[in-house]
Formats: structure tokens, sequence, C-alpha cells
């Protein structure tokens, strides 16, 4: 599996890295004959629902900040 894939982001997801990874191991033969394609599903189902909530933990982060920046504007218009 790729490097940049086993970090802190995707802990939830490593027991199906490895599965792939382990099912890879067994040779090309093995990937070729289509015989990963359910453990590569699986992971990208896993990395698929890790990033989706990565985003929405964004989106409620950004709405927040955005509404602190209104209220010091407003507060800043009311004391001008």
């Amino acid at each position: 599996m790729h490097p940049h894939l086993h970090t802190k982001d995707n802990a939830a997801c490593e027991e199906v890295m490895n599965a792939l990874e382990e099912c890879h191991a067994r040779g090309f033969m093995w990937k070729a004959m289509g015989m990963c394609n359910d453990a590569k599903q699986n992971l990208v189902q896993c990395l698929k629902a890790e990033r989706w909530k990565s985003q929405s933990i964004n989106r409620n982060g950004v709405a927040e900040k955005k509404d602190r920046v209104r209220q010091k504007w407003k507060e800043i218009d009311e004391n001008s």
C-alpha cells in the first residue's frame, strides 16, 4: 500500500489496508485474476467514509469561524 495512506487520519482503515497488502503479496497472478478486487473495494469504501468525516468536521469548523468573523464585524460596525 502507498505510504501516504498509512497516516493517523486513516487509522480506522488500517486493518482493511493490511488485508489488501496481504492479498497483493500473494503475487502478480493473484492480483491479475481479480482476486483482490473485494479487498480493494472495501478499502475504497473505508477511505471514502473517513474522507467524508474529515470534510464534515472541516465544514463545521469553517461555519463557526465565519460566524465569529461576522460577529466581530457587527461589533466593529456598531462601535463606529
